[in-house]
């Protein structure tokens, strides 16, 4: 909690201003039932009306003040939680955008989002009724307390002898409340959840018509959510009872022994309404305590969360001597004995894998689903460590490179191609900062998607909408690959990004790639992409099973050439079909 409420320091002129401020307001409050006691005693007991006309002149002034400084506070209160949640939100986004991917494993995608969005505007309201409200109701609380004893000891004491109750009843309820709030948060993220698998996965839903299923989904995580926002409230709305419950038995009881006072003279009328205005006022700060309550609670529970990602430790990040080099020169690329595992579990993905590409190569991967291919190649830009052995490039191990230097040398096209809202244009040069619009147009034809950008609306300029929705998955892979291709990459990552094109359009694509100088490793199904690479590495359980070239391969191995075999089968079936 003390990382998130350091963003406030910057704002401490502003907070201390709208203090100041509170501060006039509640002066002004407690200093009222005091003029009020001698208006009563000394002008309207003793019949003298410019007393009474002075008094009453004197508290419409402090009243004015009163509302001023109550309209400046709130600028100033404002100001300040704005801007702080604007910071811990930007600081937040900031520290998600440098976590590894196992890092991400901790946390669901709408937990994040309800982190960032919900539980940072919960805490920066509190900040503002802090600044606004709730320093000003406890303030008044034993501000009245103090002023009553002054008036009056006796009677003073009835009201602060019902004190300790409510200070105990206010922690248990505030302690049991944030176990509340935070259950409901948690299921908050389950509604945030499903709302956004459903959201995504529409089309498929309508297809498979399981929108029953999936009503069903979200009403039992609402359900649960429902509950527990209820249990919270309702242990909320039951402090308020009890708080003026005790607070108006203590006004009663000084009603009571006032009176006796008042008759014996021990005591003056204006000074009993002085002690009884201090004991509605209290009252009804005590009435806006279930509200710093919930509100309390909420904020510690979302400050719980927010500190959870805050403390999250990156386990990926340059080493302390990082390699000197600025860039990648020529693209080599060398595994030695590279066995990985995920974060938390037992299982390996890849065991002692060892291959080398040499600059400016072409490798292609095949192997069955599980086989490690994707995990091998999240490998090279560092989305994960190594579990053991090392990588190298041109010769230095990665560990000893800046991320910065390593990711930007690398063009990665991954299997589930995403691409953003925005113009064509703009998701090509997303791959490279201030691309020209030759280089975009450069990418755009060697990676076959020119033509169709140019038969578009707009062109180059034609939105794109979430996700590449108004796409077909053929385009979505071409634009995704010109993104890969505009930064020019020393080494470029090809994750079955050619499984929507046609036989043709990869061909051209293939021999297009040759112009760029780079090494590139594909990740393929396809016999016919793996024969035109200058090296096959076949991939088995985590395991090489066997590295070579397409001849190679088909003379001393069985595997492969089973594969070949069912796909040219395949190739010629579809080509019977299609003549018939």
């Amino acid at each position: 909690m003390s990382k998130i409420f350091s963003y406030l320091k910057s704002y401490r002129i502003h907070m201390a201003i709208a203090l100041f401020l509170m501060f006039v307001e509640l002066i002004v409050e407690l200093w009222q039932p005091l003029l009020m006691a001698r208006i009563i005693d000394e002008g309207v007991l003793k019949k003298d009306l410019d007393l009474v006309l002075q008094g009453g002149a004197i508290m419409l002034g402090v009243s004015a003040l009163a509302f001023a400084a109550g309209i400046l506070n709130s600028f100033y209160a404002g100001h300040a939680s704005q801007s702080f949640g604007y910071d811990v939100r930007k600081a937040l986004f900031e520290k998600v955008q440098s976590f590894s991917f196992a890092n991400f494993d901790r946390f669901s995608t709408s937990s994040l989002v309800t982190r960032m969005t919900n539980d940072v505007t919960m805490i920066q309201n509190t900040v503002f009724m802090s600044l606004r409200i709730m320093l000003r109701a406890p303030l008044l609380i034993i501000g009245g307390l103090v002023m009553a004893m002054v008036v009056d000891l006796k009677l003073g004491l009835i009201l602060a002898g019902v004190t300790p109750f409510l200070i105990f009843f206010l922690t248990w309820a505030m302690t049991k409340a944030r176990g509340y709030f935070l259950m409901m948060q948690k299921n908050l993220d389950r509604v945030n959840s499903v709302l956004r698998e459903n959201l995504t996965a529409m089309r498929l839903i309508k297809a498979f018509l399981r929108g029953r299923h999936e009503i069903g989904r979200f009403k039992e995580a609402n359900g649960h959510l429902r509950e527990k926002t209820v249990s919270a409230f309702r242990l909320i709305e039951y402090t308020t009872p009890v708080l003026m419950l005790a607070m108006n038995a203590g006004i009663l009881a000084v009603l009571w022994f006032g009176s006796i006072e008042v008759s014996t003279g021990q005591i003056k009328v204006g000074e009993v309404v002085a002690i009884i205005n201090y004991g509605t006022r209290i009252t009804s700060a005590l009435s806006i305590v279930s509200m710093i309550i919930m509100v309390f609670s909420r904020a510690r529970a979302s400050g719980q969360r927010i500190a959870e990602v805050f403390d999250t430790e990156v386990d990926l990040v340059d080493s302390p001597l990082p390699h000197k080099e600025k860039a990648v020169p020529y693209g080599k690329i060398e595994f030695k004995s590279v066995s990985f595992q995920y974060p938390g579990t037992n299982t390996p993905v890849l065991e002692h894998v060892s291959f080398m590409a040499k600059a400016g190569s072409t490798i292609a991967i095949l192997g069955a689903t599980g086989s490690g291919k994707t995990s091998l190649f999240q490998l090279i830009p560092r989305l994960y460590d190594v579990t053991d052995g090392e990588i190298l490039i041109d010769g230095t191990d990665i560990r000893k490179m800046k991320l910065e230097t390593l990711r930007r040398q690398i063009g990665y096209v991954p299997q589930d191609v995403l691409l953003f809202t925005g113009t064509v244009a703009e998701n090509i040069s997303w791959g490279k900062e201030n691309a020209t619009e030759q280089e975009i147009t450069e990418a755009a034809v060697n990676a076959q998607i020119h033509e169709s950008i140019e038969n578009f609306p707009e062109g180059y300029q034609s939105r794109i909408g979430q996700k590449g929705v108004n796409l077909s998955g053929g385009q979505k892979q071409r634009i995704s690959i010109a993104r890969a291709l505009v930064r020019k990459p020393k080494i470029l990552l090809l994750d079955d990004s050619t499984s929507a094109l046609d036989l043709k359009t990869e061909a051209s694509l293939l021999k297009a790639l040759k112009q760029y100088k780079c090494t590139t490793l594909i990740i393929t199904q396809k016999i016919s992409t793996a024969m035109s690479a200058d090296s096959i590495l076949l991939l088995e359980d985590g395991k090489i099973k066997a590295a070579g070239t397409h001849a190679m391969l088909m003379r001393t191995e069985p595997l492969y050439r089973r594969i070949y075999e069912t796909q040219l089968e395949e190739e010629n079936r579809l080509y019977a079909e299609g003549i018939n």
